[in-house]
């Protein structure tokens, strides 16, 4: 067999011939296709018209969202009553908007805090540098120039290694921030689980029936004692289990017990912020959800997010230029740690930034809005608003 039929037998299988390289200089150039070239041509043009006809049979198909009917729906819980304007969140029946849109659109919470905070990023320090030395203030601003709807007051400063206020002195506080703004309030204490149940039941009674978040019950400490002032006080209570849904649901159990609600309660799954184990925030919030259209009567309550760890992220506020600027880095870690959480499920978000704030608000208003209708705002150029 000569070299030319050896050639045309290699080729008899092949698809395409590609020469890499290639360099030809002639006058007059003539080709002449052999049989078996000739069947690599027709092949290949047979190939190329089944494509497009695959491409035109795609194109005439139209895409329909596969819409699940669950038998379950979220609960649906109050917060502001008495001298608050209420906000409601939760009674979903369904995971996305595209199956069913959202009765209450997300909630974004401001947070501040009842002592100076000079260890906060620059871009959130240059905001309310002004009025850290005054919860009331620090409100107030939060409300009126940035549009807060909820705000979240942090008694850091009844830490026993802080400042060791007294659960008079929280109560004073919380005090200020009711007269200073009207919006409803979640209530956050210093982390120490020996004194953090005496705190937010001195808050529950200085804030009685303005229908506060009193956060939070956890199993390391006194839950009963939360859940007892909240009864009595007439307000909900933030349940914090960490990333672990069988936690989350014999707390909730336990609360109940204690004589609160479904309506009664908001659960905290934990938020890991965005590079340092969101993933784990995803599969237990995406969990959590879905059991609770499935009908786990112990998990159908709305969900939180502490949003506000992103900031925790060094990618988020460390100095690095080849990162580029703070001023943009911080808040887009926030906002994107906050949609993920909110694609989830995540029904309320305890955020820093007023321009994270604005723009997952502004996010969050198209979920009670049709799949795919026109009057949703445009929110493609969103990155513009950091500049």
């Amino acid at each position: 067999m000569d070299k030319m039929s050896q050639l045309l037998k290699l080729l008899e299988k092949t698809d395409y011939i590609e020469i890499n390289e290639f360099r030809m200089d002639f006058e007059e150039l003539e080709l002449q296709l052999m049989p078996a070239m000739q069947r690599v041509v027709q092949q290949a043009a047979t190939k190329q018209a089944a494509v497009q006809e695959t491409i035109k049979m795609m194109e005439a198909v139209d895409f329909v969202p596969p819409i699940k009917d669950y038998p379950g729906e979220v609960a649906q819980v109050q917060l502001g009553a008495g001298t608050r304007k209420p906000v409601y969140l939760g009674g979903q029946q369904a995971l996305y908007r595209f199956e069913e849109p959202q009765p209450n659109p997300p909630v974004v919470t401001f947070d501040v805090f009842d002592i100076h905070m000079p260890g906060l990023p620059r871009p959130i320090r240059e905001h309310f540098s002004d009025v850290m030395d005054h919860p009331g203030d620090w409100a107030k601003k939060a409300v009126k120039d940035f549009g807060a709807n909820m705000v979240t007051i942090h008694l850091i400063g009844t830490g026993p290694k802080v400042m060791d206020k007294t659960p008079r002195q929280a109560a004073e506080d919380i005090e200020e921030v009711l007269q200073a703004v009207d919006v409803p309030l979640v209530i956050g204490a210093s982390g120490d689980p020996q004194k953090d149940p005496i705190i937010l039941e001195a808050a529950a009674a200085a804030a009685e029936d303005e229908r506060c978040l009193l956060a939070s019950a956890n199993l390391d400490l006194d839950y009963k004692r939360v859940a007892k002032a909240a009864v009595d006080y007439n307000h909900a209570v933030l349940s914090w289990a960490i990333t672990d849904i069988n936690m989350q649901k014999t707390l909730n159990k336990y609360l109940m017990k204690e004589g609160l609600t479904q309506k009664d309660i908001v659960m905290d799954p934990t938020t890991c912020a965005l590079g340092y184990g969101i993933e784990f925030s995803i599969d237990v919030i995406t969990r959590t959800r879905l059991a609770a259209l499935k009908g786990d009567q112990d998990l159908q309550m709305p969900m939180s997010s502490g949003t506000t760890n992103a900031w925790g992220s060094r990618e988020a506020w460390m100095k690095n230029d080849a990162w580029g600027p703070t001023d943009y880095r911080g808040p887009i870690w926030e906002i994107f740690t906050g949609l993920t959480m909110m694609l989830c499920g995540v029904d309320i978000f305890m955020m820093l930034h007023p321009l994270s704030v604005q723009i997952l608000s502004e996010i969050g208003s198209t979920f009670t809005k049709d799949y795919l209708t026109s009057d949703v705002p445009d929110i493609s150029n969103w990155i513009a608003e950091l500049e």
